[in-house]
């Protein structure tokens, strides 16, 4: 009954992996912070596939350092505003400053040939929520 169980777990979680959209863990949470000493953006964003649908380099990326619990708990931020790019979505601003990385696109156009570079920051995180938490990060405010 347990090995039926174990394998019914790995089934779902495979089939939730190749459903389609990464999630906002996958693509922004780097908690504890890789110990990258060199090139940080490029080895995470190759590391994480981060591009653009037309496999054209992201201009931006973010990458935030801190637990998803504390991230989703942004949610519940009484901080509550229409988002700057979509304005039919509603966004919370964390109550507390993050610690994160801005990487920019400095050289190349066509992933993987992408070149960044590094911008520790730190700031108030706007997410959008669904039921379980944050969906996807849209920014911050130093």
């Amino acid at each position: 009954m347990v090995i039926i169980f174990l394998l019914l777990l790995f089934w779902e979680n495979e089939m939730s992996e190749e459903s389609g959209m990464p999630t906002l863990e996958q693509l922004h949470v780097d908690y504890p912070q890789s110990d990258v000493p060199v090139r940080y953006c490029n080895y995470m964003i190759l590391q994480r596939v981060i591009k653009e649908p037309d496999n054209t380099c992201k201009k931006e990326h973010v990458f935030i350092h801190e637990r998803s619990q504390k991230i989703n708990a942004v949610c519940t931020s009484l901080k509550k505003m229409a988002c700057r790019n979509h304005s039919t979505l509603s966004c919370f601003q964390s109550r507390i400053k993050f610690k994160m990385t801005a990487c920019e696109l400095i050289e190349g156009t066509r992933y993987p040939a992408c070149r960044y570079h590094i911008s520790p920051k730190e700031g108030f995180i706007l997410v959008t929520c669904d039921d379980i938490g944050a969906v996807n990060f849209q920014g911050f405010i130093e």
